[in-house]
This record gives C-alpha cells, structure tokens and sequence, in this order.
C-alpha cells in the first residue's frame, strides 16, 4: 500500500486511494501498491502471527459493537474437523451510512486483499461477502474484481503458489435492516429468513452451518493489509489508547459538506462538522447529534466537542456505532424526525420478539398522533414507558434502536413534544 510507514504522518487508510481513479481496476489497484505485500504474508506470516499483529495494532471493529478485531479472530477453535468460514457484513443498512459503499464500489480489491489475508490466518476455504440488495452497481463492481483477481492467481487454487485456496462469493441480500446483525446475517446466508439467533453460541463457535464462522464489516477488513505491512505497533500509535487508528464518518443532515470523512481516532466532533464538513447551514452549535446511526441516542450542543472515541461517545451518553454522525441544526423539526425514525424500525422489525414487534408500531402510531396535534400527556406516557420496556428484552438490538429517538426525544426536548399538544396538554 502507498500509506506512509510513519504513523503520524497517515490521516487515512481506506480512503488512501478512494479517488485514484480506475482503482476498482486490478491493474490500477496494482500500480497503487494493491496485493504487493500479499505474497509476503502467505510465505512468511503464520497463523499466530497474523492474529498477534492484530492484536497489538488496537482495531475494533467498524460494524458498530466496537469488539478487538484480533480477540474475535483468537476465539475460533481450530481442529474441529469443520470448515472455518468467513464473512464480509457489507449490508450497510443503518441510516446515515454509507461509508462501507464508498469502499466496494472505488477500491474493491482493497477489501478483497483483506479477506484474503485474514481468511489465511484463519485457515478459511470459503469466504461471502453479503451485500445489501440495493447495492447492485457495487455488487457488479465486486464481481467485476473477484474475476479479476481469480484470473492473477490471487483468489481460488494455490494462490501464488503458497498452497493456501480460497473461494470468494458475493451473495446479494434482500434488502431487510436486521440483516445487518451477524446472526440474522448467517440465517439469511443460509437461506433461512433473516432472524436473529441467540447468542451464545456465538458465530466463532457455531456459526455459518453450525461451524466455526467470522463476521467482519467492510471497513474492519480493508484496514487489514495496512496493519499487516506495517505492523500492529504502527498502528496502534494512530490515534489514541482503546481506540487506535483511523475511522471513517458518514457524516449528513445540516452540515455545508456532507459526506464521508476519515480521520484518526480521537478527532473531536466539533473539529470534523467544521473543519472537514464546512460547519452548519445554519447556527453555531448543532442542535442533535446522532452520532452512530440512526439507532444510537441523540447527543446535544453540549457534547459538541467530544472526541470521536468508543468510550468518549459512551461516555456522553450514546454510540459510536457505524460512525454515521446524523446533524441537526436549529431548523429540526425533531418531532417529525422522531415519527419518520419509528416508521423505519416498526417496517423492518422482523417480528420474532413480541416487545419488537407490537411496541414498533405502538411508537409509531402514538408518535404520529402527536404530530398531527391529536396527541395527549397520556400519549407521552405511553410513548416513554413503552419505548422503555421494548429495550433489553429482545433478542437483538432493533428494539433499542427503535426506542432510542423516541427516548432522546424525550429527554433532550420535551418542549418540542408539548407544543405539538398544544390545547391537548392538559
């Protein structure tokens, strides 16, 4: 890769040569150091040392959860006498994200070098990357470098003559949110509806057919061949502590600039709004902050300059999440947002738990209600009260989500739900 061996010179890994252009092209991808390290690591890494360099480098997971990429990869059991299976989550479904879609569609084969280097440090044979059905230009693309890297050797039997194969297949998913989650992502893989599994077992257990299986997002694993030519200790020393590196922001709403931004961990919020996105449309400070999807809780003006960080964003009460930062300026209309949110999650609740399937569409009924006037107090209760009892009692994190807004809304602007009462208040 071309990333400069002094981690306090890089600014971006993914995004290193996101405007190259023909780099969807393996011979552009070449020219731009694409594969070179690659035979390298199939000769001279073992297992061990590719798991332990990714460890050491500090990358959490970009999917959401944040989880030690190399932890994760440690936990699969090997000599089960089943095959070890990984797969790319590249459904990208939560609202306001659209950074992974930037990847597989301008450098594709970065995250095909990826897989292929963390599906030999696993001992995989199989690898899927599952991609969001609406993404039919970046599927094509995908497609497109697969053949290609399959044609030079660098998919499918004995690649470069290391004795390692490994087959790559994108599958096209039918479009359903929940199949983001790794399990409902497995059970949608397999053929199934896309539902979410009880956890444990775990994926690295008992995943894809009931084998050992990893799920990584597209960001996680096209940062791979940077830390492996470099070496986890450059990478580690980007950004801060706990979270090293570089992440990209999906950044959108009220800002002059939206789009996607990479950054090294530990930039403040304030920082990439008005240094990279241009600021605000309108006022100074922002209004609400989503800072990781739409499912994460609203942030306010007073976070503004807290540092883009797992724990910091825990810390002020939310998510990093995908790192989709949502803007709102003073021009927000947050009720409506809120109605528009919960319409989102009760039509994509795949209606497994009963809290997730009856209390979506009570959030969105009732919050409708509210902004069409016709609301009451009572109606604020219930919103608050059901929205709270949806929230742990599931078997995945959609009902949390879907309550989020609504709790945010709530807390952090209840003035805004009492002038939709107006003479209904009392």
């Amino acid at each position: 890769m071309t990333i400069s061996s002094d981690p306090k010179q890089v600014k971006q890994i993914c995004f290193d040569n996101i405007n190259v252009p023909g780099m969807n092209t393996l011979a552009v991808a070449r020219e731009n150091g694409a594969y070179a390290f690659l035979p390298t690591v199939l000769k001279d890494f073992s297992s061990s040392k590719i798991i332990d360099e990714m460890k050491t480098s500090g990358l959490r997971g970009r999917g959401g959860a944040g989880f030690p990429t190399g932890l994760k990869w440690s936990f699969v059991p090997r000599n089960t006498g089943k095959p070890i299976y990984l797969l790319c989550n590249a459904d990208e479904g939560e609202p306001g994200t659209f950074k992974d879609r930037d990847i597989m569609r301008f450098d594709p084969h970065l995250l095909i070098e990826g897989m292929i280097m963390a599906g030999f440090a696993l001992g995989v044979k199989d690898a899927y990357i599952y991609v969001r059905g609406e993404f039919v230009h970046e599927i094509n693309v995908l497609n497109a470098a697969i053949k290609e890297a399959r044609a030079a050797n660098l998919l499918g039997e004995n690649i470069l003559g290391s004795g390692f194969s490994m087959n790559l297949v994108v599958h096209r998913g039918a479009g359903a949110y929940v199949c983001g989650e790794e399990t409902a992502l497995i059970e949608s893989l397999e053929g199934k509806s896309g539902r979410p599994r009880f956890k444990p077992p775990f994926p690295a257990v008992e995943g894809f057919y009931g084998c050992p299986t990893v799920v990584n997002n597209v960001e996680t694993l096209s940062t791979v061949p940077a830390i492996l030519e470099h070496g986890g200790a450059w990478h580690a020393a980007i950004g801060i502590p706990n979270n090293t590196g570089c992440k990209i922001f999906s950044v959108s709403g009220h800002v002059n600039r939206p789009g996607n931004y990479e950054v090294p961990m530990g930039t403040s919020m304030k920082t990439l709004i008005e240094e990279y996105c241009g600021g605000l449309q309108h006022g100074t400070v922002p209004k609400v902050i989503i800072p990781g999807g739409s499912s994460t809780p609203w942030l306010t003006a007073e976070n503004y300059n807290v540092p883009l960080t797992y724990d910091d964003i825990m810390k002020a009460g939310s998510f990093l999440g995908s790192g989709a930062i949502i803007v709102m300026d003073e021009t927000a209309d947050l009720v409506a947002l809120t109605r528009r949110l919960a319409h989102f999650y009760a039509h994509e609740s795949c209606g497994q738990c009963t809290p997730c399937r009856e209390g979506t569409g009570w959030l969105e009924r009732v919050i409708t209600r509210v902004e069409n006037g016709q609301g009451t107090n009572d109606d604020v209760t219930v919103l608050s009260e059901a929205a709270t009892h949806m929230a742990g009692r599931t078997i995945c994190a959609l009902a949390e989500g879907a309550a989020a807004p609504v709790l945010s809304l709530l807390k952090h602007f209840p003035e805004d739900v009492q002038a939709c009462l107006g003479e209904n208040a009392a």
